[in-house]
């Protein structure tokens, strides 16, 4: 049995004052809490790429560069080739390279509330994050307030998440060229969502010195490969790769991206579908008596109840076999706040249903 206090004795307080990230148990559930897509593979699409797996050579490490991934990455991006690609075990591992970089005394900034690993990132390193709320109505950016944290601290990171999680909006363009324009360090762009927004800085990358884009593949329909890339300058992406270990991206995840990403088609139908599909849902809880649903750029949906009822109506979804994200505790601007994946019409529908019986609950 280890002391209770060894731990402590050992790791720094920064570690010690941290909560797990915790994913819950989605056993049994309609599962729309994590912002997947909802649809598989064909059987034929299935069947050919098992066959691309019967030759992949477990016995020896992958490319450490990935460079075949590389390539189809730039087709389908229309990459330059001026900019260089890192490969990344997921977006949060390249969140964590670019905090590692960073001297210990560095600020980290991002707009609240926003993507939760660039705050789990930044503290489990003992780096100083900064948070701006955004505007209340809306969700918008604050500009000033961004800028004045700029001035006053000179973050080495900003993170820009466009559009936005959990909120699901895109902040204004000028806004964000505001940011750029006036840091110092670097500014990430980080377009998880971007399949769903039609929306991209991937295209102005040449416009600024500081400027990097980020993308997973998680969102596409890739969410078990644990891909991510970041694009920029190479000057910048030549320090990064320093720190990537050797064969972060491993066999199997390089085989599996290059081949889904030559099926652009099937991913741009199924976006389509969502994108359809989450107008339906906005419309349906906002024809809910006691709910507002935001607009949303992304393949998710954020959702207010009447004060005090998010708490009751996320358990009794649960109990009815659908689970979704419960953002209430967060507190601040997510008060009364739930979000929801936009599923199959199924799903959606399900859900719906359910939510209907949680609201007829909460009033009685």
């Amino acid at each position: 049995m280890i002391p209770s206090d060894l731990p402590a004795s050992i790791f720094r307080k920064e570690v010690l004052a941290l909560s797990a990230y915790k994913v819950a148990d989605a056993a049994g559930m309609i599962k729309l809490d994590a912002m997947e897509n909802p649809y598989g593979w064909p059987l034929d699409i299935q069947s050919s790429w098992l066959d691309t797996l019967k030759d992949c050579p477990l016995n020896r490490y992958p490319d450490p560069e990935g460079r075949q991934l590389v390539r189809a990455l730039r087709e389908l991006e229309a990459i330059p080739e001026q900019f260089e690609v890192l490969l990344g075990n997921g977006s949060d591992e390249i969140i964590q390279m670019l905090l590692m970089a960073l001297p210990p005394t560095a600020s980290v900034l991002a707009p609240a509330p926003g993507f939760v690993m660039y705050k789990q990132l930044s503290d489990s390193l003992g780096l100083r994050y900064h948070a701006v709320p955004l505007l209340a109505e809306g969700f918008g950016l604050d500009l000033p307030a961004m800028l004045a944290v700029i001035a006053g601290h000179q973050p080495s990171v900003i993170f820009i998440a466009y559009p936005n999680n959990p909120t699901g909006n895109l902040f204004s363009g000028e806004a964000i060229d505001g940011i750029i324009k006036t840091a110092n360090g670097l500014v990430v762009i980080d377009e998880a969502y971007a399949p769903f927004a039609n929306a991209s800085f991937m295209g102005r990358l040449a416009e600024y010195d500081n400027l990097l884009v980020m993308r997973t593949v998680s969102k596409l329909g890739l969410a078990g490969l644990r891909l991510g890339y970041l694009v920029g300058k190479p000057e910048w992406i030549g320090e990064l790769n320093k720190i990537r270990l050797p064969y972060n991206i491993n066999s199997l995840t390089q085989l599996t991206a290059d081949f889904a990403l030559r099926h652009k088609a099937l991913f741009d139908s199924q976006t389509q579908r969502i994108c359809a599909e989450r107008e339906a849902l906005l419309a349906g809880l906002n024809a809910m008596d006691g709910l507002v649903a935001y607009p949303s750029a992304a393949n998710f949906i954020l959702f207010r109840t009447k004060p005090g009822q998010a708490d009751a109506i996320f358990t009794s979804l649960k109990a009815q076999g659908v689970l979704i994200k419960n953002l209430n505790p967060q507190g601040g601007l997510l008060a009364d706040c739930l979000r929801v994946t936009v599923g199959t019409p199924e799903e959606n529908a399900a859900f719906l249903q359910a939510m209907g019986n949680s609201l007829i609950l909460s009033q009685c």
